[in-house]
């Protein structure tokens, strides 16, 4: 089995300014893996048990609409992070996931960073916090789409 080293997680840019200890550790629930189109990572409401770091290609995050088919939600590439049901209870993916170009990524057993993140609360905080920063990009990234799909901010009319 190839690992994965600290060096390639030094890299990453959620993982960045971290010490070597703690790089160390997370490697420990990493192995690179790579995925050809059309390959699916993940469907929508299965186990959520594992995520990854995106090194090469474009992963689409997609949705079943009953009676409209998938809508694709965002296509992400180099250095995204894909999934983060992971974290939350309980633990089912929200969206599915599929290769829509040939995929290297880091894969991450999240049941065993779980683990390491209960037994070191200061990890699992900082870590915590970076993740939390990819989440609210996310959710800044569909706010600029929906204004694109429905006009400036001016026109944007929210109902309760």
């Amino acid at each position: 089995m190839i690992t994965v080293g600290v060096e390639q997680l030094a890299g990453q840019a959620v993982f960045a300014e971290m010490d070597a200890a703690d790089l160390a550790r997370l490697a420990s629930a990493a192995r690179p893996v790579a995925f050809p189109v059309g390959r699916r990572l993940f469907e929508e409401g299965c186990a959520a048990d594992r995520f990854w770091i995106v090194q090469d290609g474009l992963v689409a995050l997609d949705l079943h609409l009953p009676g409209r088919g998938t809508l694709i939600v965002e296509t992400l590439g180099r250095g995204a992070i894909i999934g983060w049901s992971w974290l939350f209870p309980p633990y089912r993916w929200r969206f599915g996931a599929v290769a829509t170009r040939p995929v290297q990524a880091l894969e991450f057993d999240a049941r065993l960073v779980r683990f390491i993140w209960a037994r070191d609360p200061r990890l699992a905080h900082k870590l915590t916090l970076r993740f939390a920063e990819v989440v609210v990009d996310r959710l800044q990234a569909t706010r600029m789409r929906l204004l694109d799909l429905y006009g400036d901010a001016a026109e944007v009319r929210w109902r309760a």
